[in-house]
């Protein structure tokens, strides 16, 4: 089901290096993808081995969408993946069995995919009950998946134009993540928030209450500094590039930040670098604009945290320094 207005507004351009995707724009899409991907993600959830900081459980981007992991083990199989298609407008379930189903996106409630998905799911030999299968962290977070028939709207060419910016800032934070040697998450599409975010870990552990939920303790458990995008939301109304260091240090909002419009916001108990995407678009160098703001952000937390910047950088995601310098290719 889509709108006509927005499909005439929102068209894949391919020729823009980071496409305008104004959340008004395309909002009623975005809030039924977002339970789309919160139900798969929970599949995700249940039948992944965990990796530290919930690593299992986000979604990769590839050349055509957002995709799970491998899910599944050795013993309790098969393998599966559950892979989100924007130009077929697909969710595909594929297996190491070569069994496939595909789950269209259009044309459906919440509701429906949610059956229609746990379906395919059984039908290719998967077997996984959702404990909590309602949304997490959203206004109906008490409505089990089965019984939204609220959200329904899905417009083809807003949720192409969507993936087409998370591939595209996706090329970015790669670009921003293969300057840093330390341990480093992949770039990866967390399904609670609707952001596509990458963190980078000091070796510190983080002492926390007892009273701190397990969703928090494992995603902090070590100092980080993360940096991402997200499509935005009723806090903050447009798409934004963003970073925080966790925990935050003294000291850290009267540091500058580049490019000029990046600002320090009040974010919890704590703050954020924000970016207008918007701003890095009407810069001359979109790319340069938004690594610019990344690597001053990282700056700014690395310093007041104590960290050994020098010793984790790998500029050009070159490690030894007898390497080090233009890159000329392998050696005969």
């Amino acid at each position: 089901m889509g709108d006509s207005s927005v499909t005439g507004s929102l068209t894949a351009d391919f020729g823009e290096v980071l496409p305008a995707l104004p959340l008004d724009a395309w909002r009623p899409t975005k809030e039924t993808l977002h339970r789309y991907i919160q139900i798969v993600g929970k599949v995700a959830l249940a039948k992944g081995i965990r990796r530290n900081h919930w690593w299992h459980m986000t979604y990769r981007l590839n050349a055509r969408g957002w995709t799970t992991v491998a899910l599944g083990t050795a013993t309790d199989g098969p393998v599966f993946t559950c892979a989100f298609d924007f130009f077929d407008h697909v969710l595909r379930i594929s297996t190491d069995r070569g069994i496939q189903e595909e789950i269209p996106l259009g044309r459906q409630s919440v509701a429906s995919f949610y059956t229609e998905t746990m379906r395919a799911l059984r039908d290719v030999g998967v077997e996984v009950t959702l404990p909590f299968p309602t949304p997490y962290d959203l206004p109906d977070n008490g409505r089990p998946f089965d019984e939204d028939e609220e959200h329904h709207h899905y417009d083809p060419a807003a949720a192409l134009r969507a993936f087409r910016v998370t591939s595209q800032v996706g090329r970015v934070l790669e670009e921003f993540s293969a300057s840093y040697s330390g341990k480093i998450s992949p770039v990866q599409l967390f399904w609670h928030t609707f952001d596509l975010a990458v963190q980078r870990f000091s070796d510190r552990k983080i002492d926390m209450d007892t009273s701190v939920n397990a969703v928090t303790r494992e995603s902090y458990s070590r100092e980080e500094i993360s940096a991402g995008f997200w499509f935005g939301d009723d806090n903050v109304p447009e798409p934004t590039f963003y970073s925080y260091t966790a925990p935050e240090p003294e000291g850290l909002t009267e540091l500058p930040l580049l490019p000029a419009e990046a600002r320090w916001v009040p974010s919890g108990s704590a703050h954020s670098a924000y970016y207008s995407y918007d701003a890095a678009r009407r810069s001359g160098d979109p790319v340069g604009a938004a690594l610019d703001f990344l690597h001053s952000a990282y700056a700014a937390g690395s310093r007041l945290a104590g960290w050994d910047a020098p010793a984790l950088a790998c500029p050009g995601g070159v490690t030894d320094p007898v390497l080090g310098g233009p890159w000329k290719g392998w050696p005969e």
